[in-house]
C-alpha cells in the first residue's frame, strides 16, 4: 500500500459507515500529509466510559486499522475545568483524587479497543495535566490570550445555547475552549497531530484550535483539520445508550456482560444496519445482505451485532457464556451464572415471603416494591419461567432450583438470578 493512500483509505471507511458530519478539507488533508496523526480526549467525568463513547472508540480503531496513529488524551487537567457542551449546569468539581481514580478507569475501558505499542501506527497515551498544570496564568494570556476573540466565542453552541436559555456559565467553564484549543495546539508542536476527532457538539471548540495553530505556530505551515461524528440517536429519536435504568457501560464492574449484550440484542430493527456499520469491523459487503430481513429473520443480524460488540468490548470468552447463556433462556431452559445475579440470605425465606419484595432486591428488577406488584399483576413477571400473577405469593426454600438459585424475569427482555446464601 502505498503511503499517501493511508489516509484515502481511512476516510473511505468512515463515510462510508457513516462517522462523518463536518470536516474541514480532506482534501487537503490528503495532499498535505502521508498519515493522519490523530486524536480524540477523554474527560474523567467519571471513572469509566459509555456506549456514547463507542463511536470515537471504533473511529480510533479504524485509524489504527489504516496504519494511521491514533492519540488518547486523557483530560486530566480540563476535567478541572469542565466541558459546558451539552450541559444545562456546571458540571460537578472533582477533587484531584477523584479524577486520577476516573483515568485509570478509562484506561482500562481504551485498552480494550486501542493497541499502545511503539510501532508506526501504535498509539500513544498523553494526559493533558502534564502541560496544562505547569501554565504560568501570566504568560499563557499574554503569549496566547490575544489570538482568542471573544465575539467569536460567544457565538460557540456550548455558550450561545447556555446565554440564550439565561442559564448561568461560569468564567472557569468559560475557559474549557481555550485549554482545549490549547490541546490541539500543544500536541500539533510535540506530536505533529494533525486532526482532532469529536463530536458534532465540538466542531467549534475543535475550529478554535485550528485557528490557534494557524495563528501561534508559525514554523508549521501545514493546514490541521477537524472531523466530527453525527450524535447517535436511535429511530425512535433517544440518544444512544441511554435506557431507562440507566447509561450503558462498557466496564464490567459497571454493568454485566449479559446487561451489555442484551442492550443490542434488543436493538430497534430499524437501527441494526446502521449499529453494524458503526460499531462493528463486519465488511459492508456482509452487512448489506441483512438490509432486506424484516421481522424474525432481523434477530439473525441483531445476534451479530450484539456478538460482535461484546466481543469487542469484553473478549471472545466473556461474550461465548453470555450468548449461551441467551440461547438457554430462549429454549426456556434455566440460565446459568452468568446471568446479572444478587445475593438473598436462606434466613429470609425460611417462614416464606412475598414474591413482590425478591423483585427488588438491590433494586437488580423493580425500584419499588410498587413497581413489583404492578408488573406481577401485569403478567410480566415469571420465576423459574413460569407467570406469576399473585404478587402476595409466598415464595419458600421449594421454589430453590439446582445451584442454589432462583430465576426471575420480567418480559423476554430481563433476566436474573437470584443466589441463595447462607
Amino acid at each position: 500500500m502505498k503511503t499517501q493512500n493511508k489516509i484515502k483509505e481511512f476516510l473511505n471507511i468512515i463515510k462510508e459507515r457513516g462517522f462523518v458530519h463536518q470536516t474541514t478539507d480532506l482534501n487537503n488533508l490528503e495532499k498535505s500529509y502521508k498519515k493522519i496523526i490523530g486524536y480524540t480526549g477523554f474527560d474523567c467525568t467519571s471513572n469509566t466510559l459509555h456506549v456514547g463513547s463507542l463511536l470515537q472508540l471504533m473511529l480510533l480503531r479504524w485509524l489504527q486499522k489504516t496504519d494511521n496513529k491514533p492519540i488518547i488524551l486523557i483530560g486530566g487537567g480540563t476535567t478541572k475545568i469542565g466541558d459546558p457542551s451539552g450541559k444545562d449546569a456546571t458540571r460537578k468539581i472533582l477533587s484531584s483524587e477523584e479524577i486520577k481514580i476516573n483515568s485509570e478507569g478509562i484506561k482500562n475501558v481504551i485498552n480494550k479497543f486501542i493497541d499502545f505499542n511503539d510501532s508506526d501506527n501504535g498509539a500513544k497515551l498523553v494526559n493533558n495535566e502534564s502541560w496544562l498544570d505547569n501554565l504560568n496564568y501570566i504568560d499563557f494570556l499574554r503569549n496566547f490570550g490575544k489570538y482568542f476573540s471573544v465575539n467569536r466565542m460567544l457565538t460557540f453552541d456550548s455558550v450561545k445555547t447556555r446565554l440564550e436559555r439565561e442559564q448561568n456559565l461560569s468564567f472557569l467553564e468559560f475557559n474549557y475552549m481555550i485549554t482545549q484549543a490549547y490541546d490541539y495546539y500543544f500536541l500539533n508542536k510535540e506530536f505533529n497531530c494533525n486532526v482532532q476527532f469529536g463530536g458534532s457538539d465540538q466542531w467549534g471548540n475543535i475550529i478554535n484550535g485550528i485557528d490557534l495553530i494557524k495563528k501561534a505556530e508559525t514554523k508549521n505551515k501545514n493546514y490541521v483539520h477537524a472531523i466530527t461524528s453525527p450524535l447517535i440517536t436511535t429511530s425512535n429519536g433517544k440518544k444512544m445508550g441511554k435506557t431507562d435504568k440507566g447509561a450503558i457501560w462498557l466496564s464490567e464492574k459497571d454493568l454485566s456482560v449479559f446487561d451489555f449484550w442484551q442492550f443490542w440484542r434488543n436493538t430497534m430493527d430499524q437501527d441494526v444496519i446502521k449499529f453494524l456499520k458503526l460499531f462493528t469491523e463486519i465488511k459492508l459487503s456482509e452487512i448489506t445482505k441483512f438490509e432486506k430481513l424484516q421481522g424474525e429473520e432481523i434477530n439473525e443480524a441483531k445476534i451479530l451485532l450484539a456478538n460482535s460488540i461484546t466481543e469487542l468490548a469484553h473478549g471472545k470468552e466473556k461474550c461465548e457464556k453470555v450468548f449461551n447463556s441467551a440461547k438457554e433462556i430462549m429454549n426456556n431452559k434455566l440460565g446459568n451464572s452468568n446471568l446479572p445475579s444478587v445475593n438473598l440470605k436462606l434466613s429470609n425465606i425460611e417462614n416464606g415471603i412475598q414474591i413482590y419484595k425478591i423483585f427488588t432486591v438491590d433494586n437488580i428488577l423493580c425500584k419499588s416494591n410498587s413497581d413489583a406488584r404492578r408488573l406481577i399483576e401485569q403478567g410480566a413477571a415469571k420465576m423459574n419461567g413460569k407467570k406469576i400473577l399473585d404478587f402476595n405469593y409466598i415464595v419458600t426454600k421449594e421454589d430453590i432450583l439446582e445451584k442454589n438459585v432462583i430465576h426471575l424475569s420480567v418480559g423476554k427482555k430481563k433476566h436474573v438470578l437470584i443466589k441463595i446464601i447462607q
